[in-house]
């Protein structure tokens, strides 16, 4: 296959394969391009790469060796690669792993973005597979964001607000006063996150 092969031909190339073994074969020299590529600097297909990484990963075969890139990708200013580092952050990480405690601080900043929809993908991963450590470390910023102007960050923080508090349920506490203001709310993600943080 040809380094630059987009994901629709990968997924082609996949599809066609007569045998597991063929398939098999398809992907080994699919995931060797890509992880050469991944350790070239200057990659300017990052977001494709991990795209089709994702695909492999969704068929069952490994592709742990991606995680790293996922957090690069994070940090990344741009949203498009920001976007594909998140969703593969929510499929490749989990809380157990070392790699979920690197995106921390890329989480925290984003929660601080200006742009909507740059908070929501850090506010729907950190919900995804945040762990207690993560949910205490950004606690705060949820608070913060629950109190927000505007209902569509409002509603994705109040679902990561259930989330931290199932996983740290002492935090309930902190969250109580802004789910209180939310009973006025139409929505009903809201009184769902008012009787978690009541009944933690």
């Amino acid at each position: 296959m040809s380094p630059s092969v987009p994901l629709q031909e990968m997924i082609r190339a996949i599809r066609s394969a007569r045998t597991q073994c063929e398939e098999r074969g398809v992907i080994q020299r699919e995931c060797a391009t890509i992880r050469a590529q991944f350790r070239q600097a200057d990659n300017e297909g990052r977001s494709h790469n991990l795209a089709k990484l994702l695909y492999v990963h969704m068929l069952g075969y490994p592709a742990h060796f991606g995680q790293m890139e996922c957090v690069r990708m994070i940090a990344s200013p741009r949203y498009s690669e920001k976007r594909v580092g998140y969703l593969g952050a929510m499929m490749l990480l989990d809380e157990k792993q070392d790699a979920s405690l690197l995106i921390t601080n890329s989480i925290k900043n984003d929660l601080a973005n200006s742009n909507q929809y740059v908070q929501s993908l850090a506010l729907c991963t950190l919900a995804c597979m945040g762990s207690a450590e993560m949910c205490r470390d950004l606690a705060p910023e949820i608070n913060r964001l629950l109190r927000a102007s505007n209902s569509y960050i409002k509603k994705k923080a109040a679902l990561c607000a259930v989330h931290i508090v199932r996983k740290v349920q002492d935090l309930g506490e902190l969250f109580a006063p802004s789910a209180r203001c939310l009973l006025t709310e139409k929505n009903h993600v809201f009184l769902h996150v008012w009787l978690c943080c009541v009944y933690s």
